[in-house]
This record gives C-alpha cells, structure tokens and sequence, in this order.
C-alpha cells in the first residue's frame, strides 16, 4: 500500500461505483493503473467488497437498538454467534470486553419489534443478562477509517 492506492482507497469510499476513468483524472494515473491497484487491492483482501447503504427509515425500520449480552460460560460463544448471524435485524455484533459479552446493533420497525427481538435473545440458552439502549439520533456512522497520513 502506497499513499496512491489510499487515495484511491478515499474515493472509493465516497463512491464505490466511481468509475477508474474519474479517480484515474483525480490522482493523476493512467486507467488502466488504476484498474490494476483496486484488482490488486482486491485480491490481498484490502477491499472485501462493495455494498449499497440503504436509509432503514425508508424501509419501515425506524428504530435501532444497541443491546449488550453476556453469556453464562464462554461454552456458549460459538452457539450464540451462530444464533446472532441467523437474525435478519442484526446489523452488527461485536465481541467485547468489560461486563458484558456482546454488543449487537438491531435494526427494527418499532419498539413492539424489539421487544420481540429482545425476548429472543434473552431467552436464548446461555445469555446471562442483557441491557438494551435505544438510539435516538445517528450522529456518525461511517464504515471504514483509513490512517490519516496515508493519502
């Protein structure tokens, strides 16, 4: 990696769907550079792949969720993760430190969807405690960070 490839790293992260004829005239490299640094990237596993964001109001889901989990035993870990990646409305879920296990990010269409959610979870064989946080406004929500001093 190269502050070339971060900067056209940058633009991708703007606009997955930017065409290499664009980001070739804003660094300054031929197309067909470009086309190979993101085939490049692509093959060392750098980019993973490319995804349409999607406003989850516009879809019905108008309310998210944090809910932190933590299981009686770490037996039940892998249990569990299989059982999280099975719910649709689970945006994310991260392994944590701390007193709690889990934190899962839900989607959903209101608070009588969650609910329902939630005794799902918490019924699930193994979870010890669960802690729900309702969130009231997105102030930030960005998927990557590339270092500063790169591009």
């Amino acid at each position: 990696m190269d502050p070339i490839d971060y900067k056209i790293l940058e633009i991708l992260k703007k606009n997955a769907r930017e065409k290499a004829s664009n980001i070739s005239k804003e660094i300054h490299l031929s197309v067909s550079s470009v086309i190979e640094r993101i085939h490049h990237m692509e093959k060392e596993g750098i980019i993973q792949g490319y995804t349409t964001l999607i406003d989850e109001n516009s879809l019905g889901n108008d309310l998210t969720a944090l809910i932190e989990v933590r299981l009686e035993h770490p037996q039940y870990t892998e249990d569990f993760v299989s059982f999280v990646n099975q719910i649709p409305y689970v945006v994310s879920c991260y392994y944590l430190t701390g007193n709690f296990d889990y934190l899962i990010k839900i989607s959903c269409r209101c608070s009588k969807h969650l609910e329902q959610l939630h005794q799902i979870i918490k019924n699930h064989p193994g979870v010890d405690n669960t802690c729900t946080h309702f969130v009231l406004k997105t102030t930030k929500n960005i998927y990557h960070v590339l270092p500063k001093d790169s591009a």
